[in-house]
């Protein structure tokens, strides 16, 4: 298993409709419930009527498919990153997992995660 930094700068949004979503990009990443849709996407390509964003995220995926029986691999990365004090924000996808943290805390996860994965 390796980790793959992510180049882009990443917003976490709440919206009002999943057509205001720009699927031709890379990467877009969205979630509804009963409650709201939630999107992840490129900061560049937020919405315009978005109705709350967070920007500043960075991310990095775990390369691999890991199978669904696989247990505790976030975990293991989250439980390194708490220990430093850093939050995540995890996406998982059939085949991937991503993991966002705050730009500023992003070279720092990476050392850190060097110790316990291959970079």
């Amino acid at each position: 298993m390796n980790i793959h930094k992510l180049e882009e700068n990443f917003s976490v949004c709440k919206i009002q409709n999943i057509s205001d979503a720009d699927f031709s990009r890379e990467f877009l990443f969205l979630s509804k419930t009963d409650e709201e849709i939630s999107l992840v996407c490129e900061t560049d390509f937020v919405p315009a009527d978005a109705t709350a964003v967070e920007n500043g995220w960075k991310g990095f995926r775990i390369v691999g498919v890991l199978d669904f029986g696989m247990v505790g691999v976030i975990a293991q990365i989250s439980a390194v990153l708490a220990e430093a004090g850093i939050s995540v924000f995890v996406v998982s996808t059939y085949n991937t997992d991503y993991v966002f943290v705050k730009e500023e805390n992003f070279e720092r996860a990476v050392e850190l995660l060097q110790k316990i994965i291959r970079c």
